[in-house]
């Protein structure tokens, strides 16, 4: 394994797919699952559903903080594999509540360019914990 900035990296074997798994450095690895994985052909970046708590694991009650904090995620997962909002072309939304969707939409216009959205799936779910709001994205990052 090799550091390179902020990613943490496995080198492919020769003749073999490249794979990354990776986390943002500073967070706990999770169990049982990786947070980016970037997979060839290709620098498509697969990120796993992320929730509403903030950098120090606190989560708000108030829909709009944990939308923020969700994007805010997200956006440190695409800095580990080298991506920016941009790249993002395949973006699934879970809410516990569909009343959110304004709200919803509201914030995420800030992050994601919305001229040209990515593709999105929007469900209502029973999320865990305390969430509001789970979002999982797929980027495919330019070479």
């Amino acid at each position: 394994m090799t550091r390179r900035g902020a990613i943490l990296s496995v080198a492919a074997a020769p003749g073999k797919p490249a794979r990354q798994f990776q986390n943002p450095i500073g967070k706990t690895k999770p169990p049982g699952y990786t947070q980016v994985v970037s997979a060839a052909p290709g620098r498509m970046l697969f990120i796993s559903g992320q929730g509403g708590a903030d950098s120090d694991g606190k989560m708000p009650e108030d829909f709009a903080s944990q939308a923020r904090n969700t994007f805010e995620n997200i956006k440190r997962c695409l800095t580990a594999g080298g991506a920016k909002f941009a790249d993002i072309v395949k973006i699934n939304y879970y809410v516990t509540d569909l009343a959110s969707t304004p709200e919803l939409r509201k914030i995420r216009a800030e992050y994601l360019n919305m001229e040209n959205p990515p593709a999105a799936t929007l469900v209502q779910a029973g999320l865990g914990k305390g969430l509001l709001l789970e979002v999982e994205a797929t980027a495919i990052v330019p070479e």
